[in-house]
């Protein structure tokens, strides 16, 4: 009934499997990480980040996020960074510096630190999961962009020193 030759098959199993790898790249292998945009995402500044920014972070891989000015690195994502916050002039939070940026550090939903980048403007925040990354990596290659992206006004002084 079926007519076929070894010649044809192997052309149509070629075919089906360029088609299979073609969707698995026009779709990616996971879906991209659903981020909400800051109030200032659209500064250029964000933009000098945004492409500055490294590729993998603490064996984490960057992601595709679905917002401007926004990044994440690993599966499931394990640090994010989001760039376009009100810059912080004053706070009571603790501060440390990493990767050359004095960072704001917010322990309240630990182990996810949220990091905001003081003095800078527009600011720019990093949540990090310490379970799957560290977050002093995170900092220092995030912050090696950032100082070539968004320069600093001002240091900030941590209140218990």
């Amino acid at each position: 009934m079926f007519n076929f030759s070894i010649k044809t098959l192997r052309r149509s199993v070629s075919i089906a499997a360029t088609a299979t790898t073609l969707t698995a790249a026009l779709t990616g292998c996971s879906a991209s990480v659903a981020m909400d945009p800051a109030a200032d995402s659209n500064n250029p500044r964000c933009a000098a980040l945004t492409v500055r920014l490294p590729n993998e972070i603490d064996h984490n891989k960057q992601r595709t996020t679905t917002s401007q000015a926004t990044a994440a690195w690993g599966s499931p994502a394990a640090i994010l960074s989001r760039c376009g916050l009100p810059e912080v002039l004053a706070s009571t939070l603790p501060c440390v510096t990493a990767g050359g940026v004095d960072w704001l550090v917010d322990a309240t939903n630990a182990p996810n630190y949220r990091f905001i980048s003081f003095g800078r403007k527009p600011a720019t925040e990093v949540i990090v999961n310490s379970k799957a990354a560290s977050g002093v990596q995170a900092l220092d290659a995030i912050g090696f962009s950032l100082n070539q992206a968004i320069p600093a006004d001002r240091l900030c002084v941590d209140p218990k020193s």
